[in-house]
């Protein structure tokens, strides 16, 4: 049975304003972020999709989103968080390393305290895939930046959600049948 994941990032942070690293820290909404959270809140009602389960990861910025956009009952679940940063976390995003976009951090950040870019993915997916493999037609998870680039890049170009202006509130919207994943859309609004 083919079923619909709509994975979306969670509105803009004081953080995110200011060019911080956010991995497991967190900060809190702007009113920028809450706007974004209602206008994504906004577009469901209005093509009226109803979702059956709705999760989110452990940061409140997921879950402050998640609650602005459906007023639905919801699972706080650790496998969806960022990417653990460690001692970087807080700190200005032009310390981040210079990477090959193919291969995200890989474990740079391990050496810090972080964690390994290949473990999050897996993290991520198996996260994913269990939620898809219980019984819910129709889902929403609110999760981070990386970490939806992390599972997207295992099921499609990333560089074409790049290119499609990925910001925060944005929504990919993938099928899942089979236990794979297959992705159909990315979701924006403008900004």
């Amino acid at each position: 049975m083919k079923k619909t994941l709509y994975i979306m990032r969670h509105g803009e942070t004081l953080f995110n304003v200011q060019k911080k690293i956010q991995g497991w820290c967190d900060s809190p909404l702007t009113e920028k972020g809450i706007q974004q959270a209602k206008v994504a809140g906004q577009y469901f009602r209005d093509n009226k999709i109803q979702f059956d389960a709705a999760y989110c990861s452990t940061a409140e910025r997921a879950s402050d989103t998640l609650e602005l956009v459906t007023d639905m009952p919801y699972t706080r679940l650790k496998g969806l968080k960022e990417l653990s940063f460690g001692v970087f976390e807080g700190e200005h995003e032009y310390l981040h390393p210079k990477i090959d976009p193919d291969k995200h951090f890989g474990d740079y950040y391990v050496q810090f305290g972080g964690e390994d870019n290949q473990a999050a993915q897996k993290r991520i997916a198996t996260t994913l895939q269990d939620i898809m493999n219980q019984d819910n037609q129709t889902v929403l998870v609110v999760s981070h930046a990386g970490a939806m680039m992390m599972f997207s890049d295992l099921w499609t170009d990333i560089q074409k959600i790049f290119q499609s202006g990925f910001t925060n509130c944005s929504i990919l919207k993938y099928t899942f049948e089979n236990n794979k994943f297959h992705f159909e859309k990315i979701i924006n609004f403008p900004q």
